[in-house]
């Protein structure tokens, strides 16, 4: 039975489109899918890059959104479904370093009235963050800022301003992670 090269090319063609659409994007080695679900809002990847510490990849970031933005400052105060993802590359990061790198992060924000909210976040870290495990921090309206550890749920906080505070630290125009920031807003 002869078999026409076209119908082969075809059905090549198909399966790695197939395959590349399970995937967007790898950074640092992980692969980072090009949607999630916040609630019941479909978001698409609006962009991703590497936290690093000096020569070391600490994890891979991505984030989130309903549609394609570059606009740090619109993305931060909408009150609409996101998230960020974090998938870690590096062996190990003690839960006192992922605290010590978040308490930096907000205090690049004014969070003078959310220091409740903020001590509840960090208490969600107490084991290693080591490699390959994946941080979901998503945002729905309404409900509030949740924390995933590997599909498990750490805990939500409640809060249009929490989540600015927590989001400003990849996104805001004076972050300690200027390059990430540009990746992640598509730039």
């Amino acid at each position: 039975m002869k078999i026409n090269r076209k119908i082969i090319s075809f059905i090549i063609l198909l399966s790695v489109l197939g395959s590349s659409s399970l995937f967007a994007l790898k950074i640092g080695g992980k692969n980072l899918p090009d949607t999630m679900k916040a609630g019941e809002t479909e978001l698409i990847l609006n962009g991703a890059g590497l936290r690093k510490k000096v020569v070391i990849k600490v994890y891979a970031a991505a984030l989130y959104l309903p549609s394609q933005n570059n606009d740090s400052t619109k993305i931060t105060a909408a009150d609409e479904a996101m998230s960020i993802k974090m998938h870690f590359i590096y062996k190990a990061v003690d839960p006192a370093k992922l605290i010590e790198a978040w308490d930096t992060g907000f205090a690049k924000s004014d969070v003078t009235n959310l220091q409740a909210e903020i001590a509840t976040f960090n208490s969600y870290f107490t084991n290693d963050a080591k490699k390959n495990d994946i941080y979901d921090i998503i945002y729905v309206p309404e409900e509030g800022t949740s924390l995933y550890i590997n599909d498990t749920l750490q805990g939500t906080i409640k809060g249009l301003e929490f989540k600015k505070a927590l989001f400003n630290i990849w996104l805001s125009a004076d972050t300690e992670l200027p390059g990430l920031r540009s990746k992640m807003l598509g730039l």
